[in-house]
Order: C-alpha cells, then sequence, then structure tokens
C-alpha cells in the first residue's frame, strides 16, 4: 500500500471499524508491542528519509516525541471501539498539532510509513486483512483530526507569540514568569497550555496559568526546573523580560463548569498550585459561589510555596479555607502525604474534587476519596506527561 504526500479533498467518511476489523487492529498490535520502542525509532528513520520536508517539523532530539507517538497508538488502539472516545481524542490532537505547521498532505507520508513499520514488525503475523483493517483505522484518525484542525483553523490562529513581562524566582527552582500574549488569548481557569521558547524550537511543555484571565490579557505560569529538562530550565534560568515564546492553545476541562456541587476540595502538590489559584481567582470573579477546601502539600516547608499568597485569599474570602502539609520535615502543621492528610478530614463524598500536581499523588489521592465513597465523575484532574495523549 502506498501513500501520496500530496494535497487532496477529503474522500468519502471512513464507517465504524467492524467488530473484525478492531480484533484484527487489536490482535496486531499486541503482536508488535514488545518491540514498539524499535518501531518508533524505524518509523521515523523511514518517515526523514522517503519524506525529507517534513524533518524540520521536529525538535532535534527524538526521544521525547517517540515516545508521544507510541502513547498516542496506544491509545488510540484502546480506543478503536469507541467511537465516540475515538473522536474527541483525535479531535484534540488535530487541534493540537497546528503548532506543529501540520497539513492535510502530511497525513498520507504518516500512514504509509506507520503501515510499513507495523507490517515489518509484526513479521509473518502481517496479513493482506490486518493491512486494511489499520488503513481504514488509520483512514478515521486521519480524517478527524483534519477536521477538527481545519474547523480550529478557522476561528483561532495556531500559535501566539507571547512576551515575559515580568519574572520573579520562587526559590527550590521555581519561577512565575508572566506572558503577553501578542493577540487575544481566550482560556479559562484550570486550563493548561503548551509553551515553546525560543532556545528550543519544536520542543513544547505543557502549564497551567496560574490566574484566572485578566483585563490586560497577561497570565502567569508557575515553571519548576526540571532535571534535564530543556524548556523548563530555558524558562526558569534564562528567559528575561523582553524574551518571546510561542503559546498553543488552551486546553483541558478542569474547570468550574464541570461542578456538581457547590461544596468543593482543592489538593495541590507542588506547582501544581498554579491552576487551583486559577479557580480560586474565578470563584472570587463570580462571587464566591462556592465552599471550598484547599488542602496544600509538600516534601518540605521550604517547598511549600504559595501558603502566604493563599492564606492572604482566604483572609478576603470567608468561603476559602486552607491547609498544609508536609511529608518529609517535623515542623508544627499536619504532617503526612496528601492523600493520608485529606482521610483524616472529610468526608469528601458531597464534594467536586480538583487535583493536581505530580501524579503519583493524583492517583493516590483518587484511590483515597474513591475509597471513602467520592463518586469517580467527580474528580477532576489534568492529564498526565503529556495532556493531549493521555485525555482520561
Amino acid at each position: 500500500m502506498r501513500f501520496r504526500l500530496t494535497p487532496s479533498e477529503p474522500e468519502q467518511a471512513e464507517g465504524p471499524l467492524t467488530a473484525r476489523e478492531i480484533e484484527l487492529v487489536r490482535a496486531s498490535a499486541a503482536v508488535v508491542e514488545p518491540l514498539a520502542a524499535d518501531m518508533t525509532v524505524y518509523f521515523y528513520a523511514i518517515l526523514f528519509a522517503r519524506y525529507p520536508q517534513v524533518r524540520p517539523m521536529f525538535p532535534p532530539g527524538m526521544d521525547a516525541q517517540r515516545g508521544r507517538l507510541l502513547r498516542a497508538l496506544l491509545r488510540i488502539v484502546d480506543l478503536v471501539d469507541d467511537p465516540g472516545g475515538l473522536v474527541r481524542f483525535c479531535g484534540h490532537l488535530g487541534r493540537d498539532h497546528r503548532k506543529f505547521g501540520t497539513l492535510d498532505a502530511h497525513f498520507p507520508a504518516v500512514g504509509e510509513c506507520l503501515l510499513a513499520s507495523l507490517a515489518r514488525f509484526a513479521g509473518p503475523a502481517w496479513t493482506e486483512e490486518i493491512a486494511a483493517a489499520w488503513a481504514k483505522a488509520y483512514g478515521v484518525v486521519s480524517e478527524v483530526m483534519i477536521g477538527a484542525a481545519r474547523e480550529d483553523a478557522a476561528v483561532r490562529p495556531a500559535v501566539w507569540p507571547a512576551t515575559v513581562v515580568h519574572r520573579v524566582p520562587r526559590g527550590n527552582g521555581i519561577a512565575e514568569i508572566t506572558l503577553r500574549p501578542h493577540l487575544p488569548y481566550a482560556y479559562t481557569a484550570g486550563q493548561y497550555v503548551s509553551v515553546e521558547t525560543p532556545w528550543w524550537p519544536g520542543q513544547w511543555r505543557y502549564y497551567s496559568p496560574a490566574n484566572a484571565p485578566r483585563e490586560d490579557g497577561t497570565l502567569t505560569l508557575h515553571v519548576r526546573a526540571v532535571p534535564g529538562g530543556t524548556v523548563s530550565s530555558a524558562l526558569v534560568d534564562r528567559a528575561a523580560v523582553g524574551d518571546v515564546v510561542r503559546l498553543g492553545a488552551p486546553m483541558g476541562d478542569m474547570v468550574l463548569d464541570a461542578a456538581a456541587h457547590s461544596d468543593l476540595l482543592f489538593v495541590a502538590g507542588g506547582t501544581g498550585l498554579a491552576p487551583i489559584r486559577a479557580l480560586v481567582e474565578d470563584i472570587a470573579l463570580r462571587g464566591g459561589r462556592h465552599q471550598v477546601d484547599l488542602f496544600l502539600g509538600a516534601r518540605t516547608g521550604a517547598e511549600l510555596y504559595g501558603v502566604d499568597d493563599m492564606l492572604r485569599m482566604s483572609q478576603r474570602h470567608h468561603w476559602l479555607k486552607i491547609r498544609g502539609a508536609v511529608s518529609h520535615e517535623p515542623i508544627p502543621g499536619l504532617r503526612g502525604s496528601l492523600p493520608d492528610v485529606l482521610a483524616e478530614f472529610g468526608p469528601w463524598d458531597q464534594h467536586d474534587v480538583y487535583l493536581s500536581g505530580p501524579a503519583r499523588m493524583v492517583v493516590s489521592a483518587t484511590e483515597t476519596l474513591t475509597r471513602r465513597g467520592t463518586q469517580p465523575d467527580r474528580i477532576h484532574h489534568d492529564p498526565f506527561e503529556t495532556p493531549v495523549l493521555s485525555l482520561p
């Protein structure tokens, strides 16, 4: 099967996969999964060899990109029997890929190289019937991504240049960086944005604004420099007032409109405070129609940043109650991990819960809360790792 890298009008919409096609896709994915890391290396090698014009769209270092492709493929296979979930996921992918400069004409090239890679690593297990099933599945995925990107392009840019207008170091490798987009940038408190710096073109990382939308259009990010993190280290150690970065479109559903209850539980670990702070500001702007219990956690007291700011907010807003906890240092106050501390309070079964912080904390807190009666659909948090690839 050979695809051509040429623009074309969209063909007849692909129908949903049959039960037999779903079975074939999943069975063949299981065959190549043990070799998936090598397969992604091969995929990009033949993609760049056959279509060198796409290479500038990707960062110089490809390790993270290969991992993203693998997670996307596994997610698509997981959703192949869930048409609604597959459409939502691929729609997010299509909109997010606009910032890379992806064009309709790139999809046939990717499909050609993907099927060639699958065939090589499936070996004798690969058949014409399996190839046809994968071609149909990829047709559905690419059709949704292209449609979502076109609809998005009709209403907003792919990227927003933004100037650094303020920078405040907060210690422990954390900096607050305020940006002013050059074009109107509409987002909702609790969402996250992707950021690319001029020093690492093609490298995008996700951060949550720490403020509800402001009249002056600026947004503030809380960034922790991660060892080996190119974007985070550049923002914390190198960015200065006047530098220009680029923003991708805002994403995420961890917003107040998702809440069914008037009582809210907010839980923030580390720089996970950023979207929680934005949500608190949003509640204040809405007139304080929610009662909020906020738990802040860190390993040590020094890492428990932002507490003073949040305490000042609680003094202004009677509906906000704050508790802080540390897990690895004997200081006055609450001791233990955030999930352990949450178990001492409550009950939380009549609350909407918003969790933000390290993945391990979010997973553990979710388990603690569900065991104690909180309904899973009332627990909201950002996706892990590359958010667009791990949407719940």
